[in-house]
C-alpha cells in the first residue's frame, strides 16, 4: 500500500523560516512526523483488516475449519475414551459448520486461559468454547451476532458448607478459570477473592483440596451435569440463581466481517429448524435450555 504525505511550503512559511530557521525546521519536522505516524497507523489498520477478512478465503483454500473447543469433559466437549476423538454439543456445532462450508473439521483443544490467545494468534479460525458475550470481549473480538446458547454461572460447594448464597462468599477465596467472565461480578457484587486456574478441571481439584470455599463455572455445560451424574461429586451442591446469564456466541478475530456474514445465517437456521434442541437432547444436556426454545420460536417462521 502506498500512502502519500502532502507536503507544501508556502511563501509565509519561507518567510518565517528565514527569520527563525532552527525553530521552524523543528516544527516542520514535527508536522512531518505526525503525518508519518498517521500514515503508519492507517497502513497497520488496513493490513489488519485485510488479514482478518482473509480468514474465510483461507478456510476454503485450505479445506479445513479449525475450531477452538474446550474438551476437558462434560456434554459440551470431551474426548471419547475409546477413540480419543472429540465429541459433545460444541463439537456437533463445529462439524455442521464445516459441512455447510464444504470443508473438513479440525478441533483444537483450548482452555479458558488460552482460547482468546489461540484465536488472535491464528491457531484457530473461530471459537466455540463456552465463551459468553461480554462488552469487554466484544471490544477486542468480533462474533456471530445470533447466539447459539445461553449460559450463566453457579457456585459448587461441599454439601455441609455454611455457604448458601452468593453473599456468603464475601471475603472468601473462590476457584474459577483464568479469563472467566464471572471474576468481575464475584469481586464487585459479592466481594469474593478469586483464585484463577488454567481450566475448570484444575479449579475443581483445588476445591476438593480445600484451596477455596467454592468453585464457580458454567451451569449447564459443566456443573449441573457434574452434580447429577458423577458419584465423585455427590457430596457437593450448587448455589444459584445463575450468575450473569449471557448469550453464548461464536467468536472470530476483530474485523472478520466475511466470516461473520457466512456463519450467522447458519446459526439462524439451526434455530429455525429446531436442530439445536435436537443436538442438546442427543448430548444429554439437562435440564433443557429455555433459551433454545425461545430462539426456535423466534426464528421458526423466518425464510430458510
Amino acid at each position: 500500500m502506498r500512502i502519500s504525505v502532502p507536503v507544501s511550503i508556502t511563501a509565509d512559511f519561507r518567510h518565517q523560516l528565514a527569520r527563525h530557521p532552527a525553530r521552524h525546521l523543528i516544527l516542520h519536522a514535527r508536522r512531518l512526523a505526525s503525518f508519518g505516524i498517521a500514515a503508519m497507523l492507517a497502513c497497520t489498520a488496513a493490513m489488519q483488516t485485510a488479514h482478518a477478512d482473509a480468514t474465510l478465503d483461507h478456510i476454503k483454500q485450505s479445506g479445513t475449519l479449525n475450531v477452538g473447543i474446550i474438551v476437558d469433559g462434560g456434554h459440551f466437549g470431551s474426548l471419547d475414551p475409546a477413540t480419543q476423538q472429540p465429541l459433545g454439543f460444541n463439537v456437533d456445532l463445529a462439524a455442521d459448520l464445516a459441512k455447510r462450508l464444504g470443508v473438513k473439521l479440525q478441533v483444537v483443544s483450548v482452555q479458558p486461559s488460552t482460547r482468546v490467545q489461540f484465536l488472535q494468534q491464528g491457531k484457530v479460525d473461530i471459537l466455540i468454547a463456552n465463551m459468553e458475550y461480554t462488552p469487554e470481549r466484544g471490544a477486542i473480538l468480533d462474533y456471530v451476532p445470533t447466539p447459539y446458547y445461553r449460559v450463566g454461572g453457579v457456585a459448587i460447594v461441599p454439601r455441609d458448607s455454611p455457604i448458601h448464597s452468593w453473599e456468603d462468599l464475601r471475603g472468601k477465596p473462590v476457584c474459577l478459570s483464568q479469563g472467566s467472565s464471572y471474576t468481575r461480578p464475584l469481586i464487585e457484587q459479592y466481594g469474593a477473592i478469586p483464585k484463577g486456574f488454567r481450566g475448570a478441571s484444575e479449579s475443581l481439584l483445588a476445591l476438593q483440596g480445600h484451596n477455596c470455599v467454592a468453585a464457580v463455572h458454567d451451569a449447564a455445560p459443566l456443573l449441573y451435569p457434574l452434580l447429577r451424574e458423577n458419584a465423585e461429586w455427590r457430596d457437593y451442591r450448587a448455589i444459584g440463581p445463575e450468575l450473569i446469564p449471557a448469550p453464548s456466541v461464536i467468536w472470530t478475530r476483530k474485523g472478520e466481517h466475511d466470516t461473520v456474514a457466512a456463519l450467522d445465517p447458519i446459526v439462524r437456521d439451526w434455530h429455525r429448524t429446531g436442530w439445536l434442541i435436537q443436538v442438546e437432547a442427543k448430548n444429554g444436556v439437562a435440564p433443557p435450555s429455555p433459551a433454545l426454545l425461545a430462539l426456535h420460536q423466534q426464528f421458526e417462521k423466518a425464510s430458510p
